[in-house]
């Protein structure tokens, strides 16, 4: 087994790492990495289900969508990820407990008693340290893991807090969990770079692995990767499953009701009632927002250039965008 820590902090590089090592490099890998902060979204999600669009928007938390199922899970610098890339039997590629149990060995090392779950996530005190997904592809499996080290929980919530019934998809859905981190529950305090660096040595050990070192071709490859998949917006929200979106408008005396159907991320339905906006200029508007992207910078142009009165304020503008999430 191949073993290294990637030192590149961006979500998307480190997604198409993952691709690319599965899907153009032979043997097995181990890889440690961290990230900026994140949500990051199973492959048959729902995006806008999953977080708090406008509060990721207005605090610069980046979003992506990886290759594996899965529910939607935070990444900070205070979170540690992981990832087995191997060769698998027909019939045996699924194995969380394979992949899983070397992680809960490791803990072990430190004192922590950790468990794995009936969903497959990491559990210690009760409450969920790591959550894993897994994805095969031809005869190699690649599984990944988060683990909570030192990561803001408060941010975590507050990225995927969401209001209930907002969207109506067959999209997988995430199971919230409580939370903890690993850092709270170890017997003597350790910094992560440490507990990082323990963690490689002893898969290294465990393994009988060797230290990987990715070349130039191999960065310009999976940083090209990065930038046509990963960064784009027709993976991270087109990709995902078709929806129906019901929500409200509510500004000084205006109500409006909105009901939307969007394929591909794409409106290609929306329809407007409200108690002080006439039928005809509602007209226009739905004329306007048909093949609007469902994402706020499209959806702010189109209000904008219906420039109706009463909503040409720029608080009112931005009211009704992000009352379409």
């Amino acid at each position: 087994m191949q073993c290294f820590i990637s030192t590149n902090r961006d979500i998307y590089f480190n997604l198409a790492l993952e691709e690319y090592l599965l899907m153009h490099v032979a043997g097995d890998f181990f890889i440690l990495w961290r990230s900026e902060p994140a949500v990051v979204v199973g492959k048959h999600q729902n995006t806008l289900a999953e977080i708090n669009y406008r509060f990721i928007r207005g605090n610069a938390i980046q979003v992506a969508r990886r290759m594996s199922g899965g529910g939607t899970v935070y990444h900070d610098q205070g979170n540690l990820n992981f990832t087995y890339i191997s060769n698998g039997e027909p019939g045996k590629m699924v194995d969380f407990k394979r992949f899983i149990e070397p992680v809960i060995d490791f803990l072990g090392t430190l004192g922590l008693n950790a468990e794995q779950g009936s969903k497959n996530e990491i559990l210690t005190r009760g409450k969920k340290i790591s959550g894993n997904a897994e994805h095969v592809y031809k005869n190699r499996v690649l599984h990944h893991g988060t683990l909570l080290f030192h990561s803001d929980l408060h941010l975590l919530r507050e990225c995927l807090r969401v209001l209930p019934g907002r969207y109506k998809d067959k999209a997988v859905q995430s199971n919230r969990s409580s939370v903890i981190n690993i850092s709270e529950c170890l017997r003597s305090e350790m910094e992560l770079a440490s507990f990082e660096s323990a963690f490689l040595d002893y898969m290294v050990s465990r393994y009988g692995g060797k230290l990987f070192e990715l070349n130039e071709q191999d960065r310009t490859a999976i940083s090209d990767l990065a930038v046509t998949k990963y960064r784009s917006w027709d993976w991270i929200y087109g990709w995902s499953p078709d929806y129906e979106l019901t929500s409200n408008f509510q500004f000084q005396e205006i109500d409006c009701h909105i009901f939307g159907k969007v394929h591909r991320g794409i409106l290609k339905e929306c329809s407007l009632e409200s108690n002080k906006i006439p039928e005809e200029d509602l007209g226009i508007l739905m004329n306007l927002l048909r093949d609007c992207r469902h994402e706020a910078d499209s959806l702010r142009k189109v209000i904008k250039t219906w420039n109706y009165p009463a909503i040409s304020q720029e608080n009112a503008i931005e009211e009704m965008v992000f009352s379409f999430f």
